[in-house]
C-alpha cells in the first residue's frame, strides 16, 4: 500500500514538472548571471525531510558531511549555514588555544588579496589580525606566489585567499611557500568546486578549505557553507566552534558517545561537570538544518554534469567572443582546469566604448551582469580606517575596480541563451568601430 507520505511526494513531483520554465525568448527571458538548477529530486528530498519534521541538523546533514569530505579524499566536512560561516570558522579555528605555539594571535599576519569578495577578508580583521594586501593578475583575476612571497614579513601565520571565480590560484606554489615559511593556508574554495590544479581538487591543498551553498554557486542548500580539512584536530576545533564552543563531540539527540560524560574535569569546572555543557572555545551556533542538508546531498549526484555544463557554457563563450577588439577576455591559470563560476571580462582603456556602455547594453536585452565583487576592497568605506598593510600599489585591482564585470555560465544556461550573449556582445562592440 502507498504510503500518505509517497503519495504526497508524488504530487511534489507533479507540481515540479508543472513550474518548468517555457521557451526562452530572446530580450524577454532574463539570462541570470548564476542560479540554482532544481531537479524533482532535490523539491522531493527537500519536501520529504520537512515532512519528517528534521528542524535540525540531522540524517541528511552527516550523510552530506561524510559524502563531500569523501569526493575531496579529506577526512572530515563540517555543514554550516553559509559560505561566510565557513570562512569565519576556518580562520577561527587557527586561533584556538588547543593548537598552542603555533595559534593566530591577534596583530599577526594573514596574506590576502585586494580583488575579491569581502567574507574572505573579513574573519581576519574579525579576530584581531592584520590583512596584508597584494594585487592579482588582470586575465587570471588571481594573485601569484611571487606576490605572496614579497608580502610574507616576521609577523607572518597564514595565507588566506579565494580561487577567483573558479579559475584556480597557483595554489600548489603558495602551499609550498606556506610549507617553506611554516604558515596555514586557508583556500576558499567557495567558488570552485570541481575546478583541478596540476591536475588535483582545489581545496585539498590547504590546512582547511571553505565552500558556499548559496544559489549561486555550484551546489545549493538554498543558504549554507562547508568546512573541509584533512587534519582531525584541526576538524575538531571547527566542530567545537560551530555547535557553541562546546567541548563535547555526541551528535544531537546523543549522550555519552566519549563513555565518560561525568568524568572529566575540565577548567575550574568541579570533577564530573556534565561534558555536553562544558565549553573549550568562544564559539557560535553555525549549524544548518536538515532541510538544507537533504538538498545539498541531493545536488552532489549532479556535481559532474553542473561542472561540465560551466565548463561547456564558458567554452562557447570564449570562443564567440575571442576575436574582438577592446575585450580583454579570462585566462585560466596555466596548469588548471577551472570549474568557472562567471565568465569575467575587462573592457580595455583604449575601447570604443566603456565598460558601463557594454553593460548597459547587456541589461538592456535581460543578460545579467555582475562586478568582479568588490574590485579593490581597500578603497571600500568598511575598510577606510581597518588595519592593514599593502604590498604593491594595486594597480591591477583598481584596474579591475574600474574596467571588469562577469556574465554567467552556470547550468541553467542553455546554448541558445549563450549565443544570444555572444550576439548581443559581438553587435554592440562592432557597431562602436
Amino acid at each position: 500500500m502507498t504510503s500518505l507520505k509517497e503519495l504526497v511526494l508524488e504530487q511534489v513531483r507533479k507540481y515540479h514538472r508543472e513550474q518548468e520554465p517555457g521557451n526562452f525568448v530572446p530580450g524577454v527571458t532574463p539570462i541570470l548571471s548564476s542560479g540554482a538548477v532544481l531537479d524533482e529530486d532535490d523539491r522531493a528530498a527537500f519536501v520529504e525531510a520537512a515532512l519528517d519534521m528534521r528542524i535540525a541538523a540531522g540524517p541528511s546533514a552527516r550523510r552530506f558531511e561524510s559524502a563531500f569530505a569523501a569526493y575531496f579524499k579529506l577526512r572530515k566536512a563540517h555543514l554550516v549555514n553559509s559560505g561566510s560561516s565557513a570562512n569565519l570558522l576556518a580562520l577561527t579555528a587557527l586561533t584556538s588555544p588547543k593548537l598552542g605555539e603555533a595559534r593566530l594571535r591577534p596583530g599577526d599576519e594573514v596574506v590576502t588579496v585586494a580583488a575579491g569578495f569581502p567574507t574572505t577578508v573579513n574573519p581576519i580583521l574579525q579576530n584581531g589580525l592584520i590583512p596584508v594586501f597584494v594585487d592579482v593578475e588582470l586575465g587570471t583575476y588571481n594573485t601569484t606566489a611571487e606576490r605572496v612571497a614579497e608580502a610574507i614579513s616576521p609577523r607572518t601565520r597564514a595565507i588566506m585567499i579565494a580561487h577567483t571565480l573558479g579559475n584556480p590560484f597557483p595554489v600548489a606554489e603558495i602551499a609550498d611557500l606556506a610549507t617553506e615559511h611554516d604558515l596555514f593556508l586557508v583556500e576558499d574554495n567557495c567558488d570552485a568546486v570541481g575546478s583541478t590544479y596540476q591536475g588535483r581538487l582545489t581545496g585539498t591543498f590547504g590546512d582547511l578549505s571553505t565552500v558556499s551553498f548559496y544559489p549561486a554557486h555550484h551546489l545549493t542548500a538554498g543558504e549554507g557553507g562547508c568546512v573541509l580539512t584533512g587534519s582531525l584536530e584541526l576538524a575538531r576545533i571547527v566542530e567545537s566552534l560551530r555547535d557553541w564552543g562546546r567541548d563535547c563531540w555526541c551528535e544531537p539527540g546523543t549522550d555519552n558517545t566519549c563513555l565518560k560524560r561525568f568524568d572529566y574535569q575540565l577548567g575550574t569546572l568541579p570533577a564530573g561537570y556534565d561534558h555536553k555543557y562544558v565549553y573549550s572555545h568562544i564559539g557560535y551556533n553555525l549549524k544548518a538544518t536538515d532541510t538544507q542538508g537533504a538538498l545539498v546531498l541531493s545536488q552532489l549526484r549532479r556535481l559532474p554534469e553542473f561542472v561540465e555544463a560551466r565548463r561547456r557554457n564558458f567554452r562557447r563563450l570564449y570562443e564567440g567572443l575571442a576575436d574582438l577588439p577592446g575585450l580583454l577576455l579570462p585566462e585560466a591559470t596555466p596548469g588548471s582546469d577551472p570549474s568557472w563560476f562567471g565568465f569575467p571580462i575587462s573592457v580595455r582603456p583604449d575601447a570604443p566604448f566603456t565598460r558601463q556602455e557594454l553593460v548597459a547594453q547587456l541589461e538592456d536585452r535581460k543578460i545579467g551582469t555582475r562586478r568582479l565583487f568588490a574590485g579593490n576592497l581597500t578603497r571600500h568605506p568598511a575598510y577606510q580606517d581597518a588595519p592593514c598593510r599593502i604590498v604593491g600599489d594595486l594597480a591591477n585591482s583598481d584596474f579591475v575596480t574600474e574596467h571588469t564585470f562577469w556574465i554567467g555560465v552556470y547550468p541553467g544556461i542553455t546554448t541558445e541563451m549563450a549565443d544570444f550573449v555572444v550576439d548581443t556582445v559581438r553587435s554592440f562592440a562592432t557597431g562602436r568601430h
